[in-house]
């Protein structure tokens, strides 16, 4: 991998929540809302919705300040209160591009769990293996993962300069794990 970096298209995001999709469904989970964790989780929520057809609601917890500078612990910087009633006795699905400490998953879920929801499922599109500073609480039984990866830096490609370049290190470091054995996208 380029620099200990891994690249992932936009091709790659939509294969990857369409496979979480086929998951969900076939899980037996069939979520009444979606909530968006935003910023990274937004487009997959938006894709997932071509799959399941479930409203979408956005919520913004910041880790980081107007700085740039990491907090203590996540906060909110837009909250869903107009739509709360929504969500009450609700199977919500919350959507976050990638679990990597867990804070901030972990703090939503604490806030949506105040709405008395009937259940609430998690679904990341990558899961970096590593301790996390927290654990879920225990009313997360459904727990959705694209893809586990090693403690690396992602790079989404909403995040991208130029999307072309970006595409093409996704190319090569995929060329490279496939001779290497590993197929990550069917």
């Amino acid at each position: 991998m380029d620099d200990n970096k891994f690249y992932v298209s936009y091709n790659s995001v939509h294969k990857l929540v369409k496979k979480l999709s086929k998951e969900l469904l076939e899980s037996g989970y069939d979520p009444d809302v979606i909530v968006a964790i935003g910023s990274g989780g937004y487009i997959p929520a938006r894709i997932i919705k071509t799959f399941i057809n479930r409203p979408i609601y956005a919520v913004g917890i910041s880790y980081y300040g107007i700085d740039n500078k990491h907090r203590e612990h996540p906060t909110k910087i837009q909250w869903i209160d107009e739509v709360q009633s929504q969500l009450v006795g609700k199977k919500v699905l919350l959507i976050d591009e990638v679990d990597d400490t867990r804070a901030t998953l972990a703090y939503c879920i604490g806030e949506l769990l105040k709405y008395k929801p009937e259940e609430i499922a998690v679904l990341v599109l990558h899961n970096k293996i590593k301790e996390k500073d927290v654990e879920f609480p225990a009313e997360i039984k459904r727990y959705f993962v694209g893809l586990n990866l090693d403690d690396v830096w992602i790079k989404y490609p909403w995040d991208a300069d130029d999307i072309e370049s970006h595409t093409e290190k996704e190319r090569l470091m995929l060329d490279h794990l496939k001779k290497e054995g590993k197929e990550l996208y069917q």
